[in-house]
């Protein structure tokens, strides 16, 4: 996950806008919008979507659990397990067998 910093200045670069002109449009100043790319100010998230949005963005946040590490829903993870389980049918024998041991 990218930080404030690296979302701001990402946005502006992409936005193809100056400090100023980023500023400008979101309704701070150049120097303000310079310290929270530089990182020595942390902006809060609407400050954030507010800059985002001057830039030509908006903001998501998506959560997604992971599995092993890897992102995949877990509705998709049941449906690979039971795919697997069906490769390999249960045999059951009519009786249950189990191991005799010696009399005492």
């Amino acid at each position: 996950m990218d930080s404030a910093a690296v979302v701001i200045r990402r946005a502006r670069a992409s936005a193809g806008l100056s400090l100023r002109h980023l500023g400008d449009r979101a309704g701070t100043s150049h120097a303000t919008i310079a310290a929270y790319e530089a990182g020595r100010v942390h902006p809060t998230v609407p400050t954030v979507e507010r800059i985002l949005r001057a830039a030509g963005f908006r903001m998501t946040i998506e959560i997604v659990p992971t599995v092993g590490g890897a992102e995949q829903p877990r509705g998709d993870e049941l449906v690979q397990v039971l795919e697997l389980a069906s490769q390999f049918p249960a045999r059951h024998r009519p009786e249950l067998v189990y191991p005799r041991f010696p009399d005492r």
